[in-house]
């Protein structure tokens, strides 16, 4: 068994992070999902929600992701993602009023997308 995996993170407009990793962390339509180098292979739909990505180099990558598929075969995850983005770009002042206009509004889609991403920020 491998002791890593590689890893590439697309969102519909751009690769958003490639690399290796020990271990990723998603939701799927089952639920969440931990995968490990030696996993057996998989194909599944993503939930919104954080994404987490150990790295080989023992770092913490955090994305917020907003649906798409994940894949696993041969030690390489695909996350391919309608829209993704990592906490780090994520500004979350502007997060922050997202949420709060999308209440204001009863935009209950516009709400979730905007928790996701405050919630891959404080999971960085």
């Amino acid at each position: 068994m491998a002791a890593e995996l590689h890893v590439e993170l697309v969102a519909a407009d751009r690769s958003v992070w490639s690399g290796e990793a020990t271990l990723v962390i998603a939701r799927t339509t089952s639920g969440d999902i931990g995968v490990m180098p030696g996993h057996q292979p998989l194909l599944g739909v993503l939930e919104s929600g954080p994404v987490t990505i150990r790295t080989s180099e023992g770092e913490t990558v955090v994305a917020a992701v907003h649906g798409g598929f994940i894949s696993f075969a041969d030690n390489k995850l695909s996350l391919l993602a309608e829209i993704a983005e990592l906490a780090d770009e994520i500004d979350t002042q502007r997060a922050e009023r997202a949420l709060e206009r999308a209440k204001a509004e009863e935009d209950a889609a516009a709400e979730r997308r905007a928790e996701i991403r405050l919630r891959a920020v404080a999971a960085r």
